[in-house]
């Protein structure tokens, strides 16, 4: 007998995912750089605000998509739909072999790098060892239940959400050092500058994902996706609002560890360890975030695929796709070993992670045409222009990636090419001669 999902995800449950997963270590890592990018003050809180609403369009096309298609898998789904069968197994092929395991790998990572400078000790040992435990910890965590896999991303998404306020009110409210001088700011290119926000921007789509564990989802999905858009794009004015009072627009710029120079201008002892300890939780909750919602992708591509079969068996005692999330836990640790930092696995999945976003925005557009009958509790607000913006950002961000990557590694976007050929190989060899499917 099949198992199946069960709605078991609350509003605040859907949201903590969505916001837990965007709010990683990029506001952290990449501020300076967007500053610089930016050009002045006010130029880095306008950047910020044109992220979250890059962000908002794009999860406007997915709230529509995954109401009208509240199934599990996301993309997979709409994307099958809009241009057949095979762009939806290109896409679990994706995000099995080198998405998820990727987008997991690099938050595990700034979980390492920071976790090494909390205690000196640690530093000892290689940011891999610390990676890979965070892995797999909390991919056994979820396998243990959706009910433990959820209370822990609540728990994390909380703490992270409030130390995030935490250091916005130390900023503003706590004791003021001596001012600063303002320093000359190095160039930095505005669109690699957009690159990074919408980076940390990253994960607002993750609710489609789960769509079939969603309770009421016809309301709630739409609410999750809009409403952590929203806290997150006010939580980063916030903090970036925080840190030019703080610091001042040089000094933001010039910053190698913003939150730890602002927090310590109130705590000049304990800071760096406070910001060290804030950054490993946030970095913890979109590793579990990640882990949660990518095996639901590889549980839709194997109940339809019989190459992955496993992948599609919902484990009838933990209540979650086991087998997705081990399979899934370790190509992640794989990815660990092998290319060993933080910007090479970052530079790994950027590519293709926009190009599967710009494929199924587009599909709000296509799926309107070719299943006009299919009832959408939401229509995208601002149709057809906030989709067509989207969709044209993710085009730039594509070209912007790949002539980067091309230039920094071009082995790893051989490789990528070479693993998705591998994947449409699979598809013709499997796929293609068997009967279609009734809808």
């Amino acid at each position: 007998m099949r198992i199946a999902p069960k709605r078991e995800l609350s509003l605040f449950d859907s949201t903590s995912i969505i916001v837990g997963i965007i709010i990683g270590a990029g506001i952290y890592q990449m501020a300076p750089n967007i500053a610089k990018g930016a050009g002045c003050w006010w130029g880095v809180l306008a950047i910020w605000v044109a992220g979250g609403l890059i962000s908002l369009f794009g999860a406007l096309g997915y709230a529509e998509l995954a109401t009208a298609y509240p199934r599990e898998g996301g993309d997979y789904v709409y994307l099958s739909r809009a241009y057949g069968p095979w762009a939806g197994f290109l896409f679990g092929w994706g995000q099995l072999a080198i998405i998820r395991p990727g987008d997991i790998a690099v938050m595990a990572f700034a979980f390492a790098t920071y976790v090494r400078t909390i205690y000196a000790p640690l530093a000892d040992y290689d940011q891999r060892l610390y990676a890979t435990a965070a892995v797999v910890v909390l991919t056994a965590i979820n396998i243990l239940g959706v009910k433990e896999g959820k209370w822990t991303q609540n728990i994390l998404t909380t703490v992270k959400a409030l130390g995030l306020l935490a250091i916005v009110g130390v900023a503003l409210f706590g004791p003021q050092g001596a001012p600063k001088t303002p320093q000359a700011v190095e160039h930095f290119p505005l669109a690699l500058a957009l690159v990074f926000v919408l980076f940390t921007y990253g994960g607002w789509n993750e609710m489609a994902y789960v769509a079939a564990e969603v309770k009421e989802p016809r309301r709630n999905i739409v609410r999750a996706l809009v409403l952590g858009a929203v806290v997150v794009t006010v939580l980063y004015l916030l903090v970036n609002g925080a840190f030019l009072y703080t610091l001042g627009y040089s000094g933001l710029a010039n910053s190698e560890a913003v939150a730890a120079a602002a927090v310590s201008t109130a705590f000049p002892k304990i800071g760096g360890n406070l910001i060290g300890a804030l950054v490993c939780i946030s970095a913890l909750g979109a590793v579990s975030g990640l882990i949660f919602t990518g095996a639901r992708i590889s549980y839709a591509l194997g109940e339809e695929h019989q190459a992955f079969k496993l992948l599609g068996k919902w484990h009838a005692g933990t209540g979650t796709p086991a087998w997705a999330l081990l399979t899934q836990g370790a190509i992640a640790v794989g990815l660990i070993l092998i290319l060993g930092n933080f910007v090479d696995t970052l530079l790994y999945t950027a590519a293709p992670v926009y190009a599967f976003y710009f494929a199924t925005s587009l599909s709000v557009i296509v799926l309107r045409r070719k299943e006009p009958a299919v009832e959408r509790p939401y229509r995208v607000t601002g149709y057809p222009v906030t989709t067509i913006i989207f969709c044209a950002v993710c085009a730039f961000l594509i070209y912007k990636t790949v002539s980067y990557a091309w230039n920094v590694m071009p082995k790893a976007l051989c490789l990528l090419e070479a693993v998705l050929l591998a994947g449409m190989l699979i598809y013709c060899a499997t796929d293609l001669r068997r009967p279609a499917r009734p809808e």
